[in-house]
């Protein structure tokens, strides 16, 4: 209460014992900055087939923009492109998507067609998302990426989550709660690239949700990876049988 602190020229010596040999590289890494859900998210946008016949903004013309006309500064596609973008580098949230945006230079911003370059704030992208068809949009996202690579001798990993900020209260549904969202992602070894995700509803588990997840997805050549809870006969059947890809699953000592 009555402390105060007096600097009397004395500086402390502090000593570390390195746990890791590469600790000075660890160090050094990227980290979150103050008041950002994550670090620096990187991606060669240039790279990307964002334009002509299979590109982002093909696949993204067909989505109905429910918005009111009146003050609207970004096209629809010039959001899920930015959108997208983001997502491939990282951003695992609709704050997260803005921070990438905002960190993006103008000519960048252009190319996903921001008018005028500027891009979109947090609020702009969540309105956006709370009046669109988010099923739709990453149903084509994913169909768009997995088109632009092939996944032939490629290893997918079926993933559960519970999408960040989607919970309303508590996670049980009753007293008019929201549950949290639960999604299922089909997901590229090494790259990280999601290439399919479907909800996962509360009256159901992911078991039931590989089928739709990997449906219309074309992963022939390619090994499918998940944890016990997929280990199933049905599961199996349909990655070899009919989706002609490979699996290597986990089999637990309670599982015949």
């Amino acid at each position: 209460s009555g402390y105060r602190y007096s600097f009397n020229g004395r500086p402390k010596s502090v000593w570390l014992y390195p746990l890791s040999r590469g600790f000075k590289s660890v160090l050094s890494a990227a980290v979150n900055e103050p008041g950002k859900e994550v670090g620096r998210m990187v991606l060669d946008v240039a790279k990307l087939p964002l334009h002509g016949e299979g590109g982002l903004f093909e696949v993204l013309s067909d989505i109905t923009d429910v918005r009111r006309a009146r003050g609207i500064r970004h096209k629809i596609q010039s959001l899920l492109a930015i959108a997208v973008c983001a997502a491939l580098a990282g951003a695992r949230s609709i704050t997260a998507m803005a921070e990438w945006a905002a960190e993006q230079s103008r000519e960048t911003l252009k190319t996903l067609g921001s008018k005028h370059g500027k891009p979109p704030s947090e609020r702009t992208l969540r309105r956006l998302f709370d009046s669109v068809d988010v099923g739709e949009i990453d149903g084509k996202a994913g169909e768009w990426m997995a088109g632009h690579q092939t996944l032939v001798g490629e290893a997918l990993a079926l993933d559960g989550k519970t999408l960040r900020g989607s919970r309303d209260g508590d996670s049980r549904s009753s007293g008019g709660r929201k549950s949290a969202v639960q999604l299922l992602s089909a997901i590229v070894h090494g790259s990280g690239t999601v290439v399919a995700q479907v909800p996962v509803d509360v009256k159901t588990n992911e078991i039931t949700q590989v089928r739709p997840l990997l449906e219309n997805l074309n992963i022939t050549g390619a090994v499918v990876t998940a944890d016990a809870l997929h280990t199933q006969k049905d599961t199996a059947t349909f990655i070899v049988k009919e989706k002609h890809a490979d699996y290597v699953f986990t089999v637990k000592d309670n599982q015949s």
